[in-house]
């Protein structure tokens, strides 16, 4: 009997997104930071991973050659499998990527293209919980108090921090899993802000993997100046 998840490890990266917040002229994906692009960064960390088989990056569809051109051909990556076209939002920009992954794969691995700073070790664990547990997750606890809210704009009531995670990306799914919650979200019409929250609509229970506070989403300019310092540590190490 074929262990949980066996098979090539594949990852979609989510690269799709127009980065409104940075009301710049250019994607954020595409922002360089010491002259190169985050989505370089993002897919070098797991072109460098031994256990990363394929990679399938979701661009805007204006963008696929630019995307081509400029990232994978620039930085010779060579796990890049194809550059899908992204869809009207990210749950299927996402699920287009998944059609682009080849048969037989065990593992699929969604990372958004904005996180450049994800660590190898967060790969690997989330590769290992998914394979384990079917769905998985990086994450870091929350560090703030967290409040909620009522309609009116007061505090409904504090909520427990000890059990608070803040979820980032690489999510991890075996493929026919995260295949079947997206095929049944798309019938059904219900968009999740994350994939990791189609799995649990649908009944899976979700492994959380420790991250790193550095694995950060460039989404504003203020990301940018934090990024840049991040960049220019990991050159020191």
């Amino acid at each position: 009997m074929q262990a949980r998840g066996s098979g090539p490890v594949a990852v979609v990266i989510a690269a799709a997104g127009r980065g409104t917040r940075m009301d710049l002229d250019i994607n954020k994906q595409y922002i360089e930071i010491q002259g190169v692009p985050v989505l370089a960064m993002a897919i070098g960390k797991f072109e460098n991973c031994s256990l990363v088989d394929e990679i399938i990056v979701v661009a805007n569809k204006d963008e696929t050659d630019y995307c081509r051109t400029n990232v994978i051909e620039r930085f010779g990556f060579t796990k890049v499998r194809s550059v899908a076209e992204g869809g009207e939002t990210r749950q299927r920009s996402v699920y287009n990527g998944l059609k682009h992954v080849s048969a037989g794969c065990g593992i699929v691995l969604i990372h958004d293209g904005a996180r450049p700073f994800v660590s190898t070790d967060s790969i690997l664990g989330c590769i290992e919980a998914a394979r384990a547990y079917g769905a998985a997750c990086v994450a870091v606890p929350a560090k703030d108090t967290i409040k909620e809210s009522d309609p009116e704009g007061f505090v409904n009531r504090t909520l427990d921090r000890s059990s608070l995670w803040q979820i980032q990306t690489p999510q991890g799914f075996e493929y026919g899993l995260i295949m079947d919650v997206h095929e049944q979200a798309a019938r059904e019409m219900f968009e999740a802000t994350d994939d990791a929250m189609l799995a649990e609509r649908y009944g899976y229970r979700v492994r959380l993997v420790m991250g790193s506070y550095s694995n950060i989403k460039v989404t504003t300019k203020e990301d940018l100046v934090f990024a840049e310092a991040l960049f220019r540590r990991q050159c020191r190490d």
